[in-house]
């Protein structure tokens, strides 16, 4: 009899060590599994006009990917919000196609820290250089300089499509990326100096593989650069005016790279 209830109470001895140990399983809550690992996302737009098309496919590749890559998605369409604690929630900004310029003097201040003091990550694409006095607004000196002290110049009028090449294929956003490949129907910017010296240049155009092609051209044209001199980890993409980009494997495998790695600290 006594060996009986021994036995027994070493079989409850063991189940309760086998459900203290074990894996938690996919239904189980969110404060359980691996969800609460997730970060979160800012997205700065703008709706409409000639880029609405970029940017109402990225959302929606975005939202997509959110789902794969664990991240939670917000967006907003103007830098009202923005002060440091607004920023502190967030792991990553991407500034799709939002301008450097029509922000609130405290979103300025609070973006600045944000980069300067590495709090979190940022991507940008194409109309973030958009550099220089528009629409009534200054220059935003210290953005230039995050962009390598650059002003925009030029573009090319009639959207063109165009060879990216990669420098860098050691880099983490070039994971996966051939090192060659056409970006579609782009509107590829010229400014008044190379950034090069001022950044680390990852990816160039070949301005002979335009089609159509232009005689607007800067020579040695960097178009995908990080600047290892700010604290946050940073990337800049030149293209990204035609939803066509979201078609482009390279591309997407560049976006999605970009967001892991800007998003670690």
């Amino acid at each position: 009899m006594k060996n009986t209830y021994y036995l027994f109470l070493f079989i409850i001895i063991l189940f309760n060590a086998c459900q203290m140990n074990r894996s938690p399983k996919a239904d189980e809550s969110p404060n359980e599994t691996k969800s609460n690992t997730s970060f979160h996302v800012l997205v700065l737009t703008e709706r409409g006009g000639q880029h609405g098309g970029f940017t109402d496919a990225g959302i929606k590749w975005l939202e997509e990917q959110s789902k794969i890559m664990n991240f939670k998605l917000t967006e907003i369409n103007n830098t009202k919000p923005i002060d440091e604690a607004y920023l502190a929630q967030f792991a990553l900004i991407i500034q799709l196609d939002y301008p450097p310029y029509t922000w609130t003097k405290e979103a300025e201040s609070a973006f600045i820290k944000y980069i300067d003091k590495g709090r979190g990550g940022w991507i940008g694409f194409h109309h973030a250089t958009l550099l220089g006095e528009f629409d009534g607004y200054p220059m935003w000196q210290w953005f230039s300089d995050f962009m390598g002290g650059i002003r925009f110049q030029n573009y090319i009028a009639e959207l063109a499509d165009g060879t990216m090449q990669v420098e860098d294929q050691s880099h983490p956003v070039m994971k996966g990326v051939n090192t060659s490949f056409v970006i579609p129907d782009d509107e590829w910017y010229t400014f008044d100096k190379n950034p090069r010296n001022n950044v680390h240049v990852l990816a160039t155009v070949d301005e002979s593989s335009y089609n159509p092609a232009s005689d607007i051209k800067m020579g040695d044209h960097p178009v995908v650069w990080v600047n290892p001199h700010k604290a946050a980890r940073n990337v800049y993409f030149l293209i990204g005016h035609s939803n066509k980009l979201y078609e482009t494997s390279d591309f997407t495998t560049m976006f999605s790279n970009a967001i892991q790695w800007a998003s670690e600290k």
